[in-house]
């Protein structure tokens, strides 16, 4: 980044005063400020200013703005010298900012920077007449009609170096000039083999009316099919309405009522109809031509003995309780034999909430599950409330075979 200083005290004023028309539009413009925020118009009206000076920050004017806005004079500094928009040192009339970037360059600002030279002289000098003074920017935002260069407050573009020979020769001389492209070009339209937007109908408004009148027509068509699509209906609904009179449909006295569904076939549902409840989890066996099985008559009257007791039991019974009445609590351990837990989570249909509850009733141990009978299967399946999971998952073999391969191992 230049570092950015302002001019010798030779060429800088020694006093600056706003203009009458510059003090109208200041006032105008601190109205739009929130009290005790005008310092927010500060790059407004060191543009204001600028414009007043012939195009360039005198150290008066900078200093006239600070107090103006009740602003410290170095916070305004700091403004006009960080912005290049604002200049810091005496420019021509015409202030000729020329667009060195690539696009440019690629396009031939090099010839455009020889006539600069050759006609005005080095960067940052004014002309004798006052008239001309330059400087390289970066891009301007005009690569598509490179090269070109700002003058003042406008883009003069597609130049070439016998153009922009003219188009000086022509600003010294005061007479017209043309603003934007020098070679007529619209806007950023290709330069050659131009076969665009060549119908005129774009351009006098007979083709928007044309897609009006066409969005009419179809506006028009749909509201007519809406309208005859409305008419069939009212006919057919009055063709149906005079059937119905002359010949009634024949009545439906069961419509709307529910239809019956066959009961469940669940241990709650058969014990609600009278039925021997089935414990899905309950031993079974195999026929003897191996095509169907039958529940094992001791394990339903197992489960027939285990609901008689818990029916017999209040509602608000715990789980331990409901334990208690169908088995017998297993023998627990105060804590893990050296102090080491075997991982109960082997055991297919035990994780890690099964695990905790088991630890808490002194179970940590695959040889303690491998001792479960009949009475302690009972006890813990009612007390972690899912009784034949026990014997579903078989997770007295489990831990029999997993204590065996501890034991080996």
């Amino acid at each position: 980044m230049a570092v950015r200083r302002l001019a010798p005290d030779a060429v800088q004023p020694k006093s600056f005063a706003f203009a009458p028309e510059t003090e109208a539009w200041l006032v105008e413009q601190l109205t739009k400020f929130p009290e005790g925020r005008q310092a927010s118009a500060v790059i407004p009206l060191l543009w204001r200013v600028q414009k007043d000076c012939g195009n360039w920050l005198p150290q008066k004017a900078i200093e006239a703005v600070a107090e103006r806005l009740a602003m410290p004079y170095i916070r305004v500094f700091e403004v006009a010298t960080f912005y290049t928009m604002f200049n810091l040192e005496p420019v021509g009339k015409f202030y000729i900012q020329m667009c060195g970037t690539t696009p440019c360059q690629l396009r031939g600002s090099d010839a455009i920077k020889k006539v600069l030279s050759r006609k005005v002289g080095a960067p940052h000098h004014v002309t004798e007449d006052g008239l001309f003074s330059w400087i390289e920017v970066e891009c301007l935002g005009a690569c598509c009609n490179a090269p070109m260069v700002q003058i003042n407050d406008d883009y003069y573009e597609d130049l070439t170096e016998e153009n922009f020979e003219t188009l000086l020769d022509d600003l010294a001389a005061g007479r017209a000039v043309r603003k934007g492209s020098q070679t007529g070009r619209v806007s950023s339209e290709p330069t050659q083999s131009v076969h665009t937007l060549q119908d005129p109908t774009l351009y006098d408004g007979s083709r928007v009316g044309a897609w009006k009148k066409r969005f009419e027509e179809e506006a028009i068509r749909k509201a007519a099919e809406a309208k005859e699509a409305e008419r069939r209906a009212e006919a057919e609904a009055a063709a149906a309405t005079k059937e119905a009179a002359v010949e009634p449909k024949p009545g439906k006295p069961d419509s709307g009522r529910a239809t019956a569904t066959p009961v469940a076939d669940a241990p709650a549902q058969r014990a609600a109809a009278g039925e021997r409840p089935v414990d899905p989890g309950a031993r079974v066996t195999a026929s003897e031509d191996d095509t169907r099985t039958t529940v094992d008559p001791k394990a339903v009257e197992e489960e027939e003995e285990m609901a008689t007791r818990l029916a017999a039991l209040p509602k608000d019974a715990t789980n331990e309780d409901k334990a208690n009445a169908v088995g017998e609590r297993p023998a627990g351990l105060d804590a893990p034999r050296g102090g080491d837990a075997d991982d109960l989570k082997k055991i297919l249909g035990i994780g890690p909430a099964n695990e905790r509850k088991l630890n808490e009733l002194g179970v940590y141990h695959y040889d303690q599950i491998a001792g479960w009978e009949r009475p302690q299967i009972r006890w813990v399946g009612a007390y972690l409330a899912f009784p034949g999971r026990i014997d579903r998952e078989n997770w007295v073999e489990q831990a029999r075979a997993l204590a065996a391969e501890t034991k080996t191992s």
